[in-house]
């Protein structure tokens, strides 16, 4: 079996591959040099070499953590009583094979004489520190440590990859790549990624594995010959013109067969082309966030009649990253994003194609908005975010809300203890300059009786776009032609007063929703904005359909005097949302739908 050696503090540690506990199995590194690596400002340094004695069977990868005050002798010497056990304990195991074969006692084994030696510049090292040693340019550039005659060169903050794992579920027809890769003096975006699948054996030996290449980048698609096979990636890091040890890790599970075609499949029939010029193509999409989705009330209760391993993370992600790259947008507005997934997951795979991305957490709570747009044909000028509870007692712009709503205890707690939050990104157009596009994102508050709390919420969103970010991206841009588009996840039917604040500018304070909470009624304020906006797909009949609720309740709000709608991606059939009773299921890897229309600029 394949054993590592892994470094903690000052003492190492030789642990064999546990199946359990790893997502995947990570084979020894291909090293030829030993690595050093340390930071600016930082104490310790990092050391790792891979020794090999094909003699007596040693290859073993070492990783030491060295304090930098410390003397190099010691170093050694802990180096040479590691290297030692090793060839003991290889010594042993050999003389009791000879002995049980002659049917004899075992003789006590005996290792050669270790010698570890550091040394630069022809000298040796053992009375110097780390520090002076890497103080020393002379001494740095020619660094060598020897054991037993064997001279490794020592490279220094050279490109090195500290841990790469594969994900757990791997499905065929859909996006693999590595779940996390944690990097030394490298960046991501730099490294070779190559892939290779290949049959576990019987014996279930990884060494008899034989691996054939089968694709390379950050990305494999998984194809439904690798079915069966487990995967392995290689990773090059790599800065500028340096090039570091290679590390390759292998899935613990083998590739599993998808789900075959799903409706959004169909759905990608009206985005295979990507649009250009005066189009672009927006979409807005709840993805489901793991912190809701996993947990007893909602496997038992929410959801279910979705099975168990279809609301695990792992595989939806799979679908849902595959459904939204098929839909070519050119901006994208998400809901319910585990900051985890947009960190491991969604900003990774969007950036290898040339898409910003930007994230917006909802106070404390691990889940919040994001979106991500095409930066070959928009240019970032601007971004903003606030969560309404907090900003409503600090911006003066709220101040008149806020004097008419404070008195009632209730009511303001209520508002000013919720989390949600407001994104917006300004971009302008690289086909049309001097076309911005003001791109607003929110999660509106999702309790049934706080149509009120929604409705306010979403004034204060309109509020703050009027008076703070159109003039703030006036004086980054004067003169450019603002267009606003505000999409999300509203928890608000269109007869509610968000989507009659927003197609006919006005909502009154005698408006129903005001009085959604008899114990929380909202007096005296009535809304305004001044833009002409509508739905730029309509009124859908669902965009939420669960077993135990189903309404539109998501929309993509845009600007119609200065944009028009030229095509709305068809939504799934009644018949197909009720396949496996509702959403979501094996297919579907949300409760909501995603919203996907492409826009114009009006001339």
């Amino acid at each position: 079996m394949l054993r590592l050696c892994f470094g903690s503090g000052k003492n190492l540690h030789v642990s064999k591959i546990s199946l359990r506990r790893n997502k995947s199995w990570t084979l020894s590194r291909k090293m030829e040099r030993v690595y050093f690596r340390h930071g600016a400002n930082e104490e310790s340094v990092d050391i790792s070499f891979r020794y090999a004695n094909t003699e007596h069977k040693i290859d073993r990868v070492f990783n030491f953590r060295r304090n930098c005050g410390e003397l190099v002798g010691a170093f050694t010497e802990r180096t040479r009583t590691n290297i030692e056990k090793e060839f003991n304990k290889r010594n042993k195991k050999k003389q009791k094979t000879k002995a049980s074969e002659a049917g004899e006692a075992a003789a006590q084994p005996t290792a050669p004489e270790i010698t570890v030696q550091l040394t630069g510049a022809g000298n040796d090292l053992s009375e110097k520190t780390f520090q002076e040693i890497l103080d020393t340019v002379s001494l740095r550039n020619s660094l060598e440590l020897s054991i037993l005659g064997q001279k490794l060169p020592v490279a220094i903050n050279h490109p090195f990859v500290d841990n790469i794992t594969l994900p757990t579920s791997i499905l065929a027809g859909f996006l693999v790549y590595p779940h996390k890769v944690e990097l030394s003096f490298a960046s991501e975006d730099d490294c070779i990624f190559i892939w290779y699948r290949g049959l576990l054996p019987k014996s279930g030996k990884l060494a008899e594995v034989e691996f054939q290449e089968v694709g390379r980048g950050f990305t494999y698609f998984a194809k439904p010959e690798d079915v069966d096979y487990h995967l392995k990636v290689e990773c090059i890091p790599r800065r500028d013109d340096l090039e570091g040890p290679s590390v390759e890790c292998v899935s613990k599970n083998p590739v599993q067969a998808g789900p075959g075609e799903c409706p959004f499949d169909l759905r990608h029939n009206f985005t295979r082309t990507a649009l250009s010029g005066e189009q672009f193509r927006i979409g807005s999409y709840n993805l489901l966030a793991d912190l809701y989705a996993d947990s007893d009330f909602s496997r038992q209760e929410l959801f279910p009649y979705c099975p168990p391993y279809a609301l695990n993370i792992d595989y939806r992600k799979q679908l849902f990253i595959k459904e939204l790259l098929g839909y070519n947008c050119d901006i994208i507005c998400l809901q319910e994003v585990d900051a985890k997934i947009y960190d491991l997951d969604l900003e990774r795979t969007f950036r290898v194609r040339d898409f910003g991305g930007d994230f917006k957490a909802k106070g404390e709570t691990a889940e919040g908005l994001a979106i991500f747009y095409n930066k070959l044909r928009f240019r970032l000028v601007n971004r903003f975010g606030i969560n309404y509870g907090e900003e409503l007692k600090s911006r003066d712009i709220f101040a008149g809300i806020q004097q008419k709503i404070h008195e009632n205890e209730e009511l303001f707690t209520r508002i000013v203890e919720r989390s949600t939050a407001l994104q917006v990104v300004a971009l302008e157009s690289l086909d049309n300059p001097g076309e911005v596009i003001v791109v607003a994102n929110t999660h509106l508050y999702f309790h049934p009786d706080a149509d009120h709390i929604r409705l306010l919420q979403f004034g204060l969103a309109m509020i703050f776009l009027e008076k703070h970010v159109l003039p703030q991206i006036e004086k980054d841009l004067p003169g450019a032609r603002k267009s606003l588009i505000f999409a999300g996840d509203f928890n608000s039917s269109p007869d509610c007063g968000i989507y009659k604040l927003m197609t006919e500018n006005f909502v009154p304070s005698s408006f129903i929703d005001f009085q959604s909470n008899p114990d929380q009624v909202i007096e005296n304020v009535e809304l305004k904005q001044p833009l002409p906006m509508s739905s730029a797909c309509g009124i859908p009949e669902f965009t939420n359909f669960t077993a135990g609720f189903r309404a539109c309740i998501d929309y993509i709000f845009y600007q119609t005097d200065n944009l028009q709608v030229t095509q709305v991606i068809p939504f799934p059939s009644v018949q197909e949302l009720e396949t496996h009773i509702a959403i979501p299921s094996v297919v579907f890897p949300s409760d909501h739908i995603a919203l996907v229309a492409d826009l114009a600029w009006k001339k």
